[in-house]
């Protein structure tokens, strides 16, 4: 099973957002952001868990600065297939 899930939005067929979606409890909602870099947002739940990431910039974000922000948060990288739909369109 995965251990993160990927969501984007598409606006004209272009990525419009994205949200990374961590390890997480089916209850846990984000409870405080921190922004990473000006396209990383990470979510954390009430007890700090990281829950997930949120793509604000997704034309802009590289699969470097995604990994950058996993291992901030001791999460595993991902692959070029991982992210792939942010270049799809």
């Amino acid at each position: 099973m995965p251990t993160h899930f990927l969501t984007v939005t598409y606006r004209n067929a272009k990525p419009f957002a994205a949200y990374l979606f961590l390890p997480r409890q089916p209850e846990d909602r984000s409870a405080r952001t921190k922004r990473f870099s000006e396209s990383l947002v990470i979510d954390y739940a009430p007890d700090d868990r990281p829950i997930g990431i949120e793509i604000v910039h997704p034309q802009a974000v590289t699969i470097d600065e995604i990994n950058s922000a996993l291992a901030h948060v001791n999460q595993s990288a991902l692959t070029a297939e991982d992210v792939a739909p942010l270049t799809a369109a």
